[in-house]
């Protein structure tokens, strides 16, 4: 193979390494925008989501929540639903991932461009009627560094 083949070849071989490290790239430069703000940029547009919650399992019946982290994309629809806090443990973490799945989102009209953000969702679990109470069970969940609105 001579210098100016294997240049083209490196020089492609670059081009498309690059293409598909855009997307991960983006992911880790989207603004971080926690829950009390994300209405800013993107609105949630169904107001009922199904979640399949098994019938038995560690902690079901006690008042907890499950933070759970996403890229909302540009098209309104999150991205790499991840588990980030579960309190207290629980097997109810496949059943908020599976909840913040089926989110959909709309753009806010400040966010004309669709800016894809990086955002998290408290879902919360048996919580007690008081209001009181409630808070201090999902304070627990709160995720640091989503503040960047």
């Amino acid at each position: 193979m001579n210098t100016t083949s294997r240049r083209t070849t490196q020089a492609l071989m670059l081009a498309l390494a690059l293409t598909g490290a855009a997307p991960l790239l983006a992911q880790a430069q989207a603004r971080m925008v926690g829950p009390e703000q994300i209405q800013s940029y993107w609105i949630m547009l169904n107001t009922k989501v199904d979640a399949d919650v098994p019938n038995s399992g560690r902690n079901m019946d006690k008042p907890g929540c499950v933070a759970v982290s996403y890229l909302i994309g540009s098209d309104g629809v999150p991205q790499n639903v991840t588990v980030r806090k579960v309190v207290p443990q629980s097997d109810l973490d496949a059943v908020a991932k599976s909840v913040a799945s089926n989110f959909r989102y709309g753009p806010a009209l400040k966010n004309s461009t669709h800016e894809p953000v990086n955002t998290y969702f408290i879902v919360p679990f048996n919580l007690p009627a008081d209001p009181a109470q409630r808070q201090s069970i999902t304070n627990a969940c709160k995720l640091p560094g989503y503040d960047q609105a």
